[in-house]
């Protein structure tokens, strides 16, 4: 699975973004997905994830209410909704891909990542 992130920029504080990310290379069925944030010199940290059906969703405690993840199997993307964004949500985001069953909030239960797409929020 080729991940391919994007919608990233730059927003001041309570602005909003969507994150895509396009999935190629294999069949998006089976696979979940998940969102990944870091800041430079920190880990990367789990924002959310979502079942390949769409009907399971985790959340980090830290965007519950903010933010929603969302799928749209036919055109093999995933996206992530991020509102009342604030400067602590400013970070690399990436896009993972996993398929070991249940959907995961670890790194190493995603195989597959896509490229980060940079996330500025100015106060």
């Amino acid at each position: 699975v080729q991940l391919q992130a994007s919608g990233g920029g730059l927003v001041q504080a309570g602005g909003s973004l969507r994150l895509s990310c396009a999935a190629s290379g294999r069949t998006f069925s089976g696979y979940y997905m998940g969102w990944f944030r870091q800041v430079l010199g920190q880990g990367r940290e789990f924002v959310a994830a979502i079942s390949w059906s769409g009907g399971t969703t985790n959340y980090a405690n830290a965007v519950k209410g903010r933010f929603t993840i969302s799928r749209d199997g036919a055109k093999n993307t995933v996206y992530l909704q991020m509102n009342s964004l604030n400067p602590e949500d400013a970070a690399v985001y990436y896009c993972a891909a996993g398929a070991n069953g249940v959907i995961g909030v670890r790194q190493s239960d995603y195989p597959f990542w896509g490229q980060g797409t940079q996330v500025t929020v100015s106060s």
